[in-house]
């Protein structure tokens, strides 16, 4: 089991911000990561379809042996990681945006949140969002279009920045100090993003806590690599000629893709 390696999937290339949190954490770990770029963006398609897409992208890495399981994707976690959870005995780890250390740590009490508009309208995020609304004032901004640049591959040019300048304006006019990034998407964003925003204000992102989640669960389960240098294998649902030179792009090495029939 030690052996094995761990599944991670998104709709697209966002979840490579996530797996290289895991893959510098946890280096002994063999890893292999699904992109369904055939049915990006997970963020604006009907809850039953994500649903299916999550099941279907699960099974197929639940039947290459790995012994847990990301979902490194907002979208698919607020939508399936129920189901996930109760689909399969293994360790199911999904996204949380990071709302609760942004409330609690907030000087102004004002803290903002990028993400897809599934996301927020989600009753689990919305939960979360609830149980902290005490402390401070959430304002939640729906980025539609930010996925879609980030999969290009654009993360400098001027469409984007206009985006990101559309979203990010009324939020740092609401007096923000604190940004929660809500996709998985987005930390690729980050050097433009602190560009807009300046300097004072904190930027989170939850690629770290979910990686240290992810080795909380092995050890607690015994389930670890203590040894050698874990592989990392990459498929895609999409065309793979279209997608490799973006995921060499954000995985800042050579990607060699597989193609996962849809």
């Amino acid at each position: 089991m030690h052996s094995r390696r761990i599944g991670v999937f998104d709709s697209g290339v966002g979840g490579l911000s996530v797996l290289a949190h895991i893959h510098r954490l946890l280096p002994h770990e063999s890893l292999i990561y699904v992109a369904d770029t055939a049915y990006i963006p997970y963020g604006c398609k009907p809850p039953e379809q994500v649903l299916g897409r999550c099941l279907s992208v699960a099974d197929f890495l639940a039947g290459q042996q790995i012994k847990a399981l990301v979902v490194a994707c907002n979208t698919a976690t607020a939508v399936a990681i129920e189901t996930l959870r109760q689909r399969f005995s293994m360790p199911v780890i999904g996204m949380e945006p990071a709302i609760k250390p942004a409330a609690l740590s907030s000087r102004s009490g004002v803290v903002g949140v990028l993400a897809t508009t599934a996301t927020l309208g989600s009753g689990k995020f919305n939960g979360l969002k609830s149980q902290f609304e005490q402390h401070a004032r959430i304002l939640l901004q729906p980025c539609p279009g930010l996925v879609e640049q980030v999969e290009q591959g654009d993360l400098y040019g001027e469409k984007t920045r206009l985006l990101l300048v559309r979203y990010l304006q009324p939020l740092l006019e609401s007096g923000i100090d604190t940004l929660v990034l809500g996709c998985t998407h987005y930390p690729f964003l980050l050097p433009l993003i602190r560009q807009i925003v300046g300097d004072a204000i904190e930027i989170i992102d939850t690629g770290g806590p979910i990686a240290r989640q992810l080795q909380r669960q092995l050890e607690m389960r015994d389930l670890r690599a203590s040894a050698g240098s874990g592989t990392v294998e990459f498929w895609s649902s999409g065309e793979c000629t279209l997608v490799e030179p973006v995921m060499s792009q954000l995985w800042q090495a050579p990607v060699t893709l597989h193609y996962l029939s849809v």
